[in-house]
């Protein structure tokens, strides 16, 4: 397998950790998926996350009351090298009667720091 498609597992290995850690509302294992510090873009406006203890409540702020979990209903690779992959990711998010409640598209950095592979940052199309 070459350099490319590990990294590439790799990426996925993380997203796959971090939904279902958010999902189970695993405040710890959801860090673990996220290099610190973090970064989201949403419109023009930067979000930094230095460190992990903030990130999960502002995460279900973000999400509303009436988030009970999300789906990524797609992955699509962008472009991937050793060390970094570009993902585009079609999001889903439910209520607890599993209506729909927001559906968006959101470009995810994965990169490879000191051996960890992690979600760097992202930009998204998700309301702020």
């Amino acid at each position: 397998m070459d350099t490319n498609q590990q990294a590439i597992n790799a990426a996925l290995e993380v997203m796959d950790k971090h939904i279902s850690a958010l999902n189970d509302r695993q405040t710890l294992e959801l860090a673990e998926t996220l290099h610190f510090p973090h970064f989201r873009l949403v419109g023009t406006s930067l979000k930094v996350w230095e460190t992990a203890d903030r990130y999960f409540d502002d995460f279900t702020a973000r999400a509303g009351e009436n988030w009970a979990y999300t789906k990524l209903a797609s992955i699509t690779i962008i472009s991937a090298n050793a060390n970094k992959v570009h993902l585009d990711v079609q999001i889903n998010r439910f209520n607890a009667q599993d209506q729909l409640i927001a559906d968006f598209r959101s470009i995810w950095v994965i990169t490879e720091i000191g051996g960890v592979w992690a979600a760097q940052l992202r930009s998204s199309h998700a309301p702020a």
